[in-house]
């Protein structure tokens, strides 16, 4: 089976690190590109953890510099005590600087879908400010993507910035608004209301982290000391908190053509007005006949706990021969 072609739209955190290296491990799934943006780390950070991950791994791909900033026209608001000064726990990359050509190449964006054509999804784990302009640009390119999934939201929970929302989306409401409308198919939305469960113990990254130490894994070794960093936030905001939610280790999990993960179709919204709803998703879950005019994407609702540890320990313990 032909492994899944995705361009990779990423803000490189902690769980977007993790995420990535899954998708490098999975025999399922094959990242053709990436466009680094701001977010958890400015974009110079995370074109420069691009370079120290490519240079890990040995998985070279092409690189493209995305967005500095958000369309609200706001500076961006980074988070190191959640994803380190680097957004890699506490691992800070020396001598991987990014290439200066990097730093504006967005046109290639539409040279990798034009390549891959009705063959690739695109899969955003940060702000959609970078997805967004690629709609913007170039909107009958879009049309070649396959598929559309985006890590972000929060429906039915309390969100993780405001008490209505979720990172990613209020940390640029307006890309988001324009992703949502200008799509030209539903788009997946693995939010905060499915994620939130995506729990690892430390016992279960200690369980992978023996495993790659007894086999000489040099790029598993530097999943424990960046899910600790990462769980080390969490107990101090969640005190009852088991473990980390591996956010976006879920989303691209979800990928996969066997993933146990329910959707159901509903109008979405985005509030885009200033308040304490700014950053909001909404969507019209009701069962009434009569539903809200807003155009209608797939939001995950549910997903197999079980089944996604299994397939994440098999990726991790098991990975394809390069």
């Amino acid at each position: 089976m032909a492994r899944k072609k995705v361009l990779l739209f990423s803000d490189f955190g902690v769980d977007d690190v993790i995420a990535l290296l899954y998708a490098y491990y999975n025999d399922e799934i094959e990242i053709v590109g990436i466009v680094a943006d701001y977010g958890n780390v400015s974009k110079e950070s995370a074109l420069k953890n691009v370079a120290y991950l490519q240079k890990l791994t040995g998985a070279v791909r092409p690189v493209i510099g995305g967005a500095v900033s958000p369309l609200t026209g706001d500076l961006p608001q980074y988070f190191p005590e959640i994803h380190g000064v680097a957004g890699l726990g506490p691992i800070i990359p020396e001598n991987h600087e990014a290439q200066e050509t990097l730093l504006e190449n967005f046109f290639e964006v539409r040279e990798i879908i034009a390549k891959y054509q009705h063959d690739i999804t695109i899969f955003s784990a940060g702000r959609l400010t970078s997805l967004a302009t690629a709609f913007i640009l170039y909107p009958e390119t879009m049309k070649l993507v396959n598929d559309f999934y985006i890590m972000g939201g929060a429906f039915g929970v309390p969100g993780n910035i405001t008490p209505v929302a979720e990172a990613n989306i209020y940390g640029d409401p307006y890309a988001a608004n324009i992703v949502l409308q200008l799509s030209p198919k539903p788009t997946y939305i693995i939010p905060l209301d499915v994620t939130k469960y995506a729990i690892f113990t430390p016992e279960m990254i200690n369980d992978l982290d023996v495993y790659f130490k007894q086999t000489g894994d040099q790029v598993g070794a530097i999943i424990k000391p960046l899910v600790d960093y990462y769980q080390n936030f969490y107990k101090k905001t969640y005190p009852e908190i088991k473990g980390s939610p591996l956010h976006d280790l879920l989303a691209v999990w979800a990928l996969e053509p066997g993933s146990e993960m329910e959707f159901v179709q509903v109008p979405v919204k985005i509030e885009v007005n200033l308040g304490t709803t700014f950053g909001q998703s909404s969507g019209d879950f009701r069962d009434s006949s009569e539903k809200e005019g807003w155009k209608v994407h797939n939001v995950a609702v549910n997903f197999n706990y079980r089944n996604f540890i299994e397939d994440v320990f098999h990726a991790f313990k098991n990975p394809p021969k390069r």
